[in-house]
């Protein structure tokens, strides 16, 4: 059991008829006050935030004030406890204060002096939760920096709205393309909440076979089909206090999909085979790289479904609309890579930078991941430019060498990324390019390549 928030101070005193004329002096002044005859078990009921300050008599049986000092400021150093006896002396007054009491109040005294001792320690304490809270809030924004790293405007709405939505209690859908990072975005969202020390549960339900989604979901008691031995807990039971991903929504059946949606408005679980409702204290965070409303539009996903999940929609930008982003987070996950082999890190050179850009990222962060590592471990750096447009494979490798070589290659693989898409004439091969055809014939010649390769004629130029 806590101690109520709206409590202000906590007053203790084991003489009964003090604590009664301490408590209506305090309640006179409209502070909401709790009257305790002893000190032991205190420290467990407070939790570390509590706005309020704590008065205690010194010599109380049992534990007495200094020993509560000393377990209340264990748990929070800044907690205001104000001291008081009728047998004060000043070497008692002073190991009191060097151990950290906020005030030290000799009885008699009068109840003017308390009351102004128990506003400032009050003020105090606003003060220190104020600035404790604007820590968390910045230490936060650090930490989303580090996890979600880039500094476009995409990714600085996204670490905005993460925040905004981590302190609610709102179910949230994550919209994002394959590799975007939905998982890291769900992560996010729990270590910044109020349910950071319950349990982040996630699992991918594209990945479970049909036979046994629904028993890895809501669990199942012993003989609740062939096989079934012995109570099984779900995974919405077992993330219970704490958050629920359920990545890939969009491959759930829709019988599944109904059990869901009850889930979801009624916070309770029943496992197969089970008559008990549960009550769950959950948050659901669902991911999708599908438009959901287009698959309920085509009866693939349930309408009722989708509406109850899109009430705090978050779309994660793919990595092409993201600018320069590309180039910090590469050489983050490179400097990552290089650290975690024991590896010197390399610098990107200015024609691996224009190469970086110029790729559209169709495996989003997972691809660019997965390339700077290759990067770290000093291999090429191999990328697939025509991949979104479902194109060729084929493979630009960027060489090292001086700042004209790289200049070359870079103009080079540009050239030839064009040259393997559908061209029908040299004229629209050199508009996409945005160079005349007599400077494209040129650069054609120098590098040994040839209109033909775009599958043309080399001689359609002429019919132009």
């Amino acid at each position: 059991m806590t101690i109520d928030n709206r409590v202000q101070v906590v007053l203790i005193d084991d003489d009964p008829h003090l604590r009664q004329a301490l408590s209506q002096t305090l309640d006179l002044a409209g502070l909401k006050i709790l009257p305790l005859a002893e000190a032991k078990g205190l420290a467990a009921q407070l939790e570390r935030d509590w706005p309020g300050v704590v008065v205690s008599d010194i010599r109380m049986p049992g534990m007495d004030g200094l020993e509560l000092l000393s377990e209340l400021h264990a748990q929070d150093p800044e907690l205001p406890v104000l001291l008081i006896t009728g047998h004060g002396d000043v070497p008692l007054a002073v190991q009191a204060m060097r151990a950290g009491a906020y005030d030290f109040l000799e009885k008699p005294f009068a109840s003017d002096a308390l009351l102004d001792s128990v506003r400032r320690a009050l003020a105090l304490r606003r003060l220190v939760l104020d600035n404790r809270s604007l820590r968390l809030a910045l230490s936060d924004r650090n930490e989303l920096s580090t996890r979600l790293v880039g500094q476009s405007a995409p990714m600085l709405r996204l670490r905005e709205q993460i925040g905004a939505l981590a302190a609610t209690k709102a179910d949230v859908l994550i919209l994002g393309e394959t590799g975007a990072g939905k998982e890291v975005v769900a992560r996010a969202l729990h270590d910044l909440s109020s349910r950071r020390s319950g349990p982040f549960v996630a699992i991918n339900a594209g990945a479970l076979a049909e036979s046994v989604v629904e028993s890895e979901l809501f669990g199942h008691e012993p003989g609740a089909f062939t096989g079934a031995q012995k109570r099984r807990i779900g995974k919405f039971e077992f993330a219970n206090g704490g958050t629920l991903f359920l990545d890939e929504i969009e491959s759930m059946s829709l019988d599944v999909q109904v059990k869901l949606l009850r889930l979801l408005q009624e916070r309770v679980v029943e496992r197969l085979g089970g008559n008990q409702l549960i009550p769950l204290d959950i948050r659901i965070i669902a991911a999708t790289k599908e438009d959901l409303r287009q698959a309920a539009d085509q009866g693939r996903f349930r309408a009722d479904l989708y509406y109850r999940l899109n009430v705090a929609p978050l779309r994660i930008p793919p990595l092409r609309e993201r600018g320069e982003d590309a180039l910090m987070l590469f050489q983050h996950f490179a400097d990552e890579a290089s650290a975690r082999h024991g590896l010197p890190p390399h610098e990107l050179q200015p024609g691996q930078r224009a190469l970086l850009l110029r790729h559209s990222w169709p495996g989003n962060v997972r691809e660019l991941q997965n390339a700077a590592e290759r990067f770290a471990l000093g291999l090429e750096l191999a990328l697939d430019n025509n991949a979104p447009q479902g194109a060729t494979g084929m493979t630009v490798d960027v060489v090292s060498g001086g700042l004209s070589e790289q200049v070359e290659s870079f103009e080079k693989s540009l050239i030839a990324a064009e040259l393997a898409r559908s061209h029908s004439s040299v004229r629209s091969l050199a508009e996409a390019l945005g160079i005349p055809r007599k400077t494209l014939h040129d650069k054609l010649r120098k590098h040994g390549l040839n209109f033909a390769d775009g599958g043309a004629s080399s001689h359609t130029d002429e019919l132009d």
